[in-house]
């Protein structure tokens, strides 16, 4: 797209000037998310200012966030428009069923354990991880993971957490990353609030493509995210073979640093391929454990190289922002009780088996849809999904479509992402009638 002609209305003899009309220009709306503006020397004449001036003002305008620059594209005035997020939709009486929520009655009870994990106060100077979490942590963050042998632990306030910690600790204002497309909400604005320029990589059955990330590699990113499994919103898990093909991209790239979101894990029903290899210099495998012991429990554990996890220790320091001890050591209690592993393997196999039902529904009503994993169902439409989620929003559903998720793939806009592994059979059956009901009534407005 075309940014669209900029008003010549900057004004200001110094940098600070110019930026402050930038600024202003921008807080009126004059100035809009992607427009353009002046090249430099273009700037410099009409201010009748050194280039310089120009120069460190647009400077100051990329370090606030307000403007990105795109070298030979220009400098373009950052997009701060919100991103959805995930979670149940605030002031509707609709059937939410786009919430991307865990079933409450799967997760562990939590109750039994919290007398066990009161122990003596910890205080400030203390190590920032409980040796009993560290010492299950250890054993399952490395098994499948490459350069284990390299492995540090750190534990976060939960995979986004980790996330913008890591990037933080390696990128600056501006630097590419490359993003799965379609890809998980948190990721989208996680970027975007650091200032970062997301790079799209297309998803596929398979995951991440190999032509997508060498492409992503080419354009430059300083790092990768990518979900092995269970991605979000497709459920897409990497196959040996692509997690192969990957890490061979990566092989000339050892210094870009790969993140692998794995926020499915002990529910996955897809084994953990990576794309990390051994001989790869900057990596973190991050796994939250909000899916499987509850979105209340804010704990990730981040296994990273060792200069990674230094730069991460640095942000967490004791007695300021370190995860505290009693929700560590309630972690470990759960994630070691055999009775909350049975509720956890309950669950996984829950997902899975209303996910195929349901997309079995469906097909039978015309609308052919796959089952990835995950706690979502990623449906593909013949008509555009924000007109079906308009009409099924009459029959009482609200739906999540997927033009939310999208960097660049247009065929997203096609797609639902559905939440419906708590509906009843009845329920099920009404919301798969509806949704292709409303496929038929959008074909017939778009052919009338």
């Amino acid at each position: 797209m075309t940014p669209r002609p900029v008003p010549a209305r900057i004004v200001g003899e110094s940098a600070a000037e110019i930026a402050d009309s930038v600024r202003a220009l921008v807080e009126r709306g004059v100035l809009r998310a992607g427009d353009a503006l002046p090249p430099v020397r273009a700037l410099a004449e009409v201010l009748s200012v050194n280039r310089n001036t120009v120069v460190a003002a647009y400077r100051q305008l990329a370090g606030a966030g307000v403007v990105v620059t795109r070298g030979r594209g220009g400098t373009l005035v950052a997009d701060r428009t919100p991103v959805a997020q995930e979670g149940y939709a605030a002031g509707t009486v609709l059937r939410d069923v786009g919430t991307g929520n865990p079933d409450p009655a799967l997760i562990p009870e939590a109750t039994a354990a919290l007398p066990g994990v009161v122990g003596r106060p910890v205080l400030y100077g203390e190590p920032v991880i409980d040796a009993g979490l560290e010492q299950w942590a250890t054993a399952w963050m490395g098994a499948g993971l490459a350069p284990a042998g390299r492995m540090r632990l750190t534990i976060t306030s939960g995979a986004v957490d980790a996330v913008e910690r890591l990037l933080a600790q390696a990128l600056t204002r501006d630097d590419a990353v490359a993003l799965e497309d379609p890809c998980f909400l948190a990721s989208i604005h996680t970027v975007r609030l650091g200032g970062y320029r997301a790079v799209p990589v297309p998803v596929d059955a398979e995951g991440m493509t190999v032509a997508g990330l060498g492409a992503a590699l080419d354009a430059g990113v300083r790092a990768v995210v990518c979900t092995p499994r269970a991605q979000n919103p497709t459920g897409a898990s990497l196959s040996p073979h692509r997690a192969a093909a990957l890490r061979e991209v990566l092989a000339d790239h050892p210094y870009v640093l790969v993140i692998e979101d794995d926020h499915f894990s002990l529910l996955s029903s897809q084994p953990y391929h990576s794309i990390i290899g051994v001989e790869h210099q900057r990596w973190a495998l991050v796994r939250s454990v909000s899916k499987f012991l509850g979105p209340d429990m804010c704990l990730a554990v981040a296994a990273s190289d060792p200069d990674t996890a230094e730069r991460l220790s640095m942000r967490l320091s004791p007695g300021t922002t370190w995860v505290s001890h009693l929700l560590q050591r309630l972690t470990h209690a759960l994630a070691t009780d055999p009775a909350a592993m049975r509720t956890i393997e309950r669950a996984r196999a829950h997902y899975a088996e209303r996910n195929a039902v349901f997309a079995r529904r469906l097909t039978e009503h015309g609308v052919e849809t796959s089952v990835g994993d995950g706690l979502n169902l990623w449906v593909p439409l013949p008509v555009p999904a924000r007109a079906v989620s308009e009409q099924l929003m009459r029959r009482g559903w609200l739906a999540r479509t997927g033009d939310e998720f999208v960097l660049a793939d247009d065929a997203a806009g096609r797609r639902l992402r559905l939440t419906v592994h708590e509906l009843s059979d009845a329920d099920a059956d009404r919301l798969a009638a509806d949704i292709a009901a409303a496929v038929d009534t959008v074909m017939t407005q778009r052919m009338g």
